[in-house]
């Protein structure tokens, strides 16, 4: 297990300061704003911990409402909303500085059986053995020499690795822009056991690239292009259970954007092709 990830998983292990309310901070790194996967993975935890075991994250809804401030802690606090014979709902609010900058609502559902069907279907790509690191080609992008390479040659707690065109290459060839964006990816170490572990990490994975499958069809990138942008809304329903240690291709889609705002949807499969998560998210996105 690397470092990165070392320190993600504890980052996701709240301190808990009083009944319904816990603590987390932010990686020790220079960053303007917290990541947003990183505080809706956060929020998910806290409202996990306040439900039986017996229960499962079925979906959550959450709004980003102002930037995270890194240099200091975030405080989440748990509303108990109902616990009901099947299913429990809470909501939490991300509090800094006094003031709300997250809000979510999560839903749990205790296992039953039902009808089932699954009309998605995992598109056919390349493997993830086949396919380099991101890493790897961001540097062939920018080059061995480029200030960035301390940055990209970093350690990171997801392996990520694209099928279709990056936003930097689509921002160079014009031929590459696209609306659809299939990248693999998994936590590269044996997880514990526990599923709201595995549903943590893919909600915290689940924000790395959805907002680029917006960009990718302007021929837009972070970095290269005169723009900026922030999560706004961010929506996710767990199907099946899964591993975050396993690979699976998250196929993603940007149906539309306009009045600087962009939407994508995605879905997660496993490498059986199972459909485990869906997420939508929508995104402002302003270029200068």
């Amino acid at each position: 297990m690397n470092e990165a990830l070392k320190e993600l998983l504890d980052l996701l292990d709240l301190e808990q300061i009083e009944l319904d309310i816990f603590r987390g901070r932010s990686p020790e790194e220079r960053i303007q704003r917290v990541f947003g996967g990183q505080v809706a993975a956060q929020a998910l935890v806290a409202a996990g911990r306040t439900v039986p075991d017996d229960r499962n994250v079925h979906s959550l809804h959450a709004y980003f409402i102002r930037p995270g401030d890194p240099a200091i802690p975030i405080i989440y606090n748990v509303e108990r909303v109902r616990d009901g014979r099947s299913f429990t709902t809470r909501r939490v609010v991300a509090i800094q500085h006094g003031k709300a900058i997250f809000t979510m609502s999560a839903s749990f559902h205790v296992a039953e059986s039902g009808v089932e069907h699954q009309a998605a279907v995992m598109p056919e790509v390349a493997g993830p053995e086949e396919l380099p690191l991101f890493q790897e080609r961001m540097l062939q992008i920018v080059g061995e020499d480029s200030p960035m390479r301390e940055l990209l040659t970093r350690p990171r707690p997801v392996d990520a690795r694209y099928v279709t065109p990056l936003t930097w290459e689509a921002h160079r060839d014009p031929q590459l822009r696209g609306s659809e964006t299939n990248v693999w990816f998994r936590y590269d170490a044996e997880l514990p056991d526990d599923p709201l572990l595995h549903v943590v990490l893919a909600a915290y994975a689940s924000d790395f690239t959805l907002v680029d499958t917006v960009l990718l069809a302007h021929g837009l990138a972070w970095g290269a292009s005169n723009l900026s942008g922030a999560s706004l809304d961010h929506a996710m329903w767990f199907h099946r259970p899964f591993r975050a240690d396993d690979w699976m291709l998250y196929a993603q889609e940007s149906p539309w954007s306009g009045g600087a705002r962009g939407l994508a949807r995605g879905e997660m499969f496993t490498r059986s092709g199972e459909l485990a998560v869906s997420v939508v998210q929508e995104a402002m996105i302003r270029v200068r």
